[in-house]
């Protein structure tokens, strides 16, 4: 199950999406993300589904690597889904005793497992196609105007990079941790909840140590380059705006243009 979490990996890549700005990537991102909770209908789930493949397929991810990354929620979408299922009032599919299922639940159920999945899939490709020092970069130029009132814009776009960064390297860590402690006889599959989460203390205290490890050879490594923040710092890459940043706007722009009005005049 670790190693299905596939989210702050890059993956090296020479595509449309990999060669647009890290801003341009962010802005559509968090556009898209909104746009998925405006549509309502199936017709329009499913076009926006085959626009995700269609971005998948031109950015050259693996479709087996984002799937693998689908694992680890599979299990809070389905619950989400049978809660919607038996909790929301409606016609009724059946009934026993207080449980019923109604069309309204089921209906809910589906689209809300689409979105979530929609979702994941649309925040991830965004740092499967942007490298940290990028993303760093998009997300403090795009905060920019906040250091007029003082706010530490640099620290918080380096803390939010480092932070994505090092998801695959504390759950690489973690698994490393799991089969050390099975190799010497720890049980983590046996027994209720509660013992079962005892059963994980030998296996937070070492990742605690290792993430504090590591968190003092960066800064030490990072002291020793000089690093002082944003004063003084200078980019050998400076971020601009090209053509590829306005094939994708406008792709995207346009689908979802014609999504919503098929949505809203047409169904």
């Amino acid at each position: 199950m670790i190693r299905d979490i596939t989210i702050g990996q890059y993956v090296p890549g020479d595509s449309l999406l990999h060669k647009s700005d890290p801003r341009t990537k962010i802005i559509l991102t968090f556009v898209m993300m909104i746009f998925i909770f405006l549509i309502n209908t199936y017709w329009g789930y499913l076009l926006l589904t085959l626009f995700t493949a269609l971005m998948i397929v031109t950015s050259n991810v693996p479709v087996k690597f984002i799937l693998k990354g689908l694992k680890p929620v599979i299990f809070i979408v389905v619950f989400a889904g049978v809660i919607n299922m038996f909790t929301i009032g409606g016609r009724i599919i059946f009934e026993f005793g207080f449980i019923k299922m109604t069309y309204e639940g089921v209906d809910m159920a589906v689209k809300m497992a689409i979105r979530l999945f929609l979702l994941i899939i649309t925040a991830s490709m965004l740092t499967y196609t942007t490298t940290p020092i990028a993303l760093t970069d998009g997300i403090e130029k795009l905060l920019g105007p906040l250091k007029r009132i003082r706010v530490p814009v640099h620290e918080i776009a380096m803390m939010m990079t480092i932070a994505l960064r090092f998801i695959p390297t504390l759950l690489e860590e973690t698994d490393k941790i799991i089969k050390a402690q099975s190799s010497r006889g720890a049980d983590f599959d046996s027994g209720n909840m509660v013992e079962r989460a005892k059963s994980f203390i030998p296996v937070l205290i070492p990742l605690f140590i290792s993430a504090f490890r590591r968190a003092d050879e960066l800064a030490t490594a990072m002291e020793a380059r000089c690093y002082r923040g944003s004063e003084g710092r200078t980019r050998m890459k400076q971020l601009r705006l090209t053509r590829y940043d306005f094939i994708t706007s406008a792709i995207t722009a346009v689908f979802m243009a014609w999504v919503l009005a098929m949505q809203y005049m047409v169904f």
